[in-house]
């Protein structure tokens, strides 16, 4: 149905996020919208053509499920993105295969990881989308896991983090793409000190029974050096030697340029992240202002008269 329609950006804005204080990103920008919206039917009617590296990840609903068939996978599960990985990362996606591949026999491959990246609108500090997407790539080129249980993908979505009732709409996008599980960690689509670490989970087990896809729940996980493995609190009693997997350690190490141990990012997946940075960010893996301003674009928009636009 096609409407014009006003509405209260205030409640739409607690409706969404819960709060209407505009210290949350997601209110910040409800709050900046006009006073009129529209709704209707939208059509393509330029075909999007991806640059490189973007152009390798990028497949429409229909190719994904097209893909799984091919890869002969019946379940897939879904792991959101907007990092580069860490051990952390990995460990997190290879339990949360192993969960989804649940009843399916294990003489076969069955089941895949769908790694679906978010590139939209980017912050000062965030990772840069090519970094993020070749870096995902180089867990499966370097082996880590085999090329028919892991996939990289993308959706072009500027995050709202909306906490939980983000996590329902992350559930109904790779719903959307194929996905028949969705792995969700610890504060999932969260900012700052808004939602607590598990109210993503607790709003989907609400729902669990009108979801397509099934929730695969994931703690937080660290490095235990007396059990030499990567793990939670809920199976290991030496949660007081934690290793975690510090995001502003990572975030320095890459800084640095200084090569970190396996135990925190595999060799490949930091030498992609290097190169990236090298090529796409002016000598940083994260978004600078000099980034922003000259970032190639994700696409461009073919038209008829061979002329373009780009994002």
């Amino acid at each position: 149905m096609n409407e014009i329609f006003a509405f209260d950006k205030k409640t739409m804005a607690e409706k969404t996020f819960g709060t209407s204080n505009p210290k949350h990103p997601g209110v910040r920008r409800t709050l900046s919208y006009g006073d009129t919206f529209i709704g209707g039917k939208i059509e393509l009617v330029n075909e999007l053509i991806f640059n490189y590296p973007f152009s390798e990840f990028w497949f429409t609903p229909r190719e994904h499920f097209d893909i799984f068939r091919k890869k002969g996978w019946k379940h897939v599960v879904a792991h959101q993105t907007r990092n580069v990985p860490h051990g952390g990362h990995e460990a997190l996606m290879k339990q949360a295969w192993f969960a989804a591949n649940e009843d399916l026999p294990v003489d076969s491959i069955h089941t895949g990881i769908l790694v679906n990246a978010i590139m939209g609108e980017k912050r000062i500090g965030d990772y840069i989308d090519e970094a993020i997407l070749l870096g995902q790539q180089a867990l499966n080129d370097g082996g880590y896991f085999r090329s028919d249980v892991h996939m990289v993908s993308f959706t072009l979505w500027d995050m709202r983090y909306a906490g939980p009732r983000e996590a329902i709409f992350h559930s109904i996008l790779r719903a959307n793409l194929g996905c028949t599980h969705h792995m969700f960690g610890r504060d999932h689509a969260g900012v700052g000190n808004f939602y607590g670490p598990y109210d993503a989970q607790n709003m989907l087990s609400r729902y669990r029974d009108r979801l397509s896809v099934k929730p695969v729940f994931l703690m937080e996980n660290w490095y235990c050096p007396v059990s030499g493995e990567v793990t939670s609190a809920s199976v290991c009693g030496h949660s007081d030697v934690a290793q975690k997997f510090s995001g502003t350690l990572i975030r320095s190490i890459l800084n640095d340029g200084v090569k970190p141990t396996k135990k925190i990012m595999r060799p490949e997946v930091f030498d992609s992240v290097m190169l990236s940075a090298e090529k796409y960010g002016h000598g940083s893996p994260f978004v600078t202002k000099e980034y922003l301003r000259n970032r190639q674009s994700i696409f461009t928009l073919k038209k008829q008269e061979d002329d373009s636009d780009g994002r």
